[in-house]
């Protein structure tokens, strides 16, 4: 896990004096709101329906004990004892006191931790498969190349005041666990056929008003001439990227404008300038950040746990828990393991100041002390020795953290909504509890199989309703929420963007058309092993389109 340098403390500790001294003129009166904006947000603070609201920055999703323990006392402290992790990696704290906020940061900065360019026109928080040095499928790490471009793009002076926000991902497996080609720039860790270590990138992806899958630009750019190919990018987008229209502004619809080949074309003839200069990234500044990553000491044991065997023999529970929530790990004997902060009717992404210390308390003793948040709003275990997850498995049951169902229907990504954000049209936390608690029986669960949900309570899509299997929009519709479904979304390596399946859903009646999709689907698959997607494929939108709205 990476640990600041002297800049980086020196860096931080700066900045939040800096913060105070804006935040003690703002409430002497010696700041308008207007004057204060532009610094609040430059320091993670919005201004939210009820509240302020704090995000801090979880770089690359990863967490030590200590850092996750911090996070819960300022829950507890500053807060209403909660926090929300977010689909960027992050948490945000919906209630904190403006006055307050200077002293959460400066406990922050004790843990090497801040909410710098957690919001803003600038380079935000990088994110990175949640499963990064540990997944068995991983081509490499993606983490040492994610801290290269936060050293990068942290208060770079060229692009802290672009068009607009600009979100980059990474991911090491083929499998795409990080959403890239939703991303404005998406990285693809990739070797070349003589075995170098490079990148295949991806541009101008991204959700919201207009949806759009990236385009990949450049299928191998060596690793230590990745800054100079992303500083490529950042300069034709910061120069023709549009600042007279928000809606237009992000780097996707430049590149639909312009056309893929001739952004391609201009990113190329800056890289070409840039390429062996200053931004090279010395292979020895490369291997040294990943010391900082270097795979824990793994005991040698068996592929199969008998301790853990034996356990499942006697607990249902613990059996469900294995199946869904374990993913596997590149070391025999060893698992990563997803605690679920989606229990049945609770609110996705929540965990109280109680929940982050068990965890923090279990990532010390059983994880090499270090957890991660995954953009599906969940918690994990990165490195769990197979004979300690019963264990694991009781303390989480203690907890309320024990949920199985990862990737299945109740596994659902949500905004905050009407309830907090001052952006949105409709409520998205209590669609998703009415969803979780009819569908909450977990052997039907497993019988529909993998289907993921996402609500936004507006089209800014932060719960990602884009890309769910099935998609939730809320909408206002002269005073009444009303809530549109799309059908085939996917983040991953197939990416693709829902299509709205029909007119919209009051809130009361979402639950029962979700019903009947599924209901749908269940009638009409080829047998348990089709996938909710595979059958749309196959059966296209009419029978789901019937069942919703009748034959027309």
């Amino acid at each position: 896990m990476y640990r600041y340098d002297e800049f980086d403390r020196d860096f931080v500790q700066a900045r939040t004096a800096q913060f105070a001294d804006q935040v003690e003129r703002r409430l002497a009166g010696e700041l308008t709101e207007d004057e204060f904006r532009p610094l609040r947000l430059q320091n993670g603070v919005y201004l939210q329906l009820h509240a302020y609201m704090l995000r801090i920055a979880v770089p690359y999703g990863t967490l030590s004990s200590r850092q996750l323990r911090r996070l819960a006392r300022i829950a507890r402290e500053y807060d209403k004892g909660y926090g929300h992790f977010t689909t960027r990696q992050n948490l945000q704290y919906n209630w904190p006191r403006l006055e307050d906020i200077p002293d959460i940061l400066r406990l922050l900065a004790e843990v090497e931790m801040h909410a710098i360019q957690t919001s803003g026109n600038c380079i935000r928080n990088v994110t990175a498969d949640h499963f990064s040095g540990a997944a068995a499928d991983e081509i490499a790490d993606p983490r040492p190349i994610a801290e290269v471009i936060r050293q990068w793009s942290s208060i770079h002076p060229e692009f802290l005041f672009l068009p607009r926000k600009f979100k980059i991902a990474v991911s090491g497996s083929l499998k795409d666990r990080a959403a890239i080609r939703f991303h404005d720039i998406g990285l693809q860790v990739v070797r070349n056929e003589a075995g170098d270590l490079g990148y295949e990138v991806w541009v101008g992806g991204g959700q919201g008003r207009t949806p759009m899958v990236a385009k990949c630009l450049n299928h191998f750019v060596p690793e230590t001439d990745l800054l100079a190919y992303l500083e490529a990018v950042m300069r034709v987008y910061n120069r023709h990227g549009r600042r007279d229209n928000k809606y237009k502004a992000r780097i996707k619809i430049l590149v639909h404008e312009t056309g893929a080949e001739e952004i391609q074309r201009q990113i190329e003839a800056e890289f070409a300038e840039l390429k062996g200069g200053v931004l090279t990234v010395p292979a020895e500044e490369i291997r040294r950040i990943e010391t900082y990553f270097a795979p824990p000491t793994f005991a040698e044991r068996p592929a199969v746990s008998a301790v853990l065997e034996e356990a499942k023999r006697k607990d249902r529970a613990l059996t469900d828990f294995v199946l869904q929530n374990l993913n596997p790990h590149k070391v025999p004997g060893y698992a990563s393991v997803t605690i679920s902060l989606k229990p049945v009717g609770g609110i996705p992404g929540d965990a109280t100041a109680e929940q982050m210390e068990v965890v923090a308390d279990l990532a010390e003793r059983y994880a090499f002390d270090e957890a991660r948040v995954s953009h599906e709003q969940n918690l994990v275990l990165p490195h769990v020795a197979l004979d300690d997850v019963p264990a694991i498995h009781a303390a989480l049951v203690e907890a309320g953290l024990a949920t199985a169902n990862t990737g299945l229907i109740t596994d659902m990504i949500a905004c905050p909504g009407l309830d907090y954000c001052a952006l949105a049209n409709a409520r998205s936390i209590p669609i998703a509890q009415a969803i979780s608690e009819r569908f909450g029986d977990l052997a039907r669960q497993r019988d529909i199989g993998p289907l993921s949900i996402k609500i936004s309570g507006c089209i800014n899509a932060c719960g990602h309703h884009h890309v769910g299997n099935i998609g939730i929009l809320g909408v206002d519709r002269k005073g009444e929420e009303l809530y549109q479904i799309t059908l085939g979304g996917a983040p991953g390596e197939n990416a693709a963007v829902g299509s709205i399946i029909g007119p919209g859903f009051p809130a009361d009646g979402v639950p029962d058309a979700i019903e009947k999709i599924v209901s749908t689907y269940l009638d009409q698959r080829t047998g348990p092993d089709e996938t909710f997607l595979t059958a749309l494929g196959r059966l296209g939108e009419a029978p789901f389109k019937e069942a919703l709205y009748g034959a027309r």
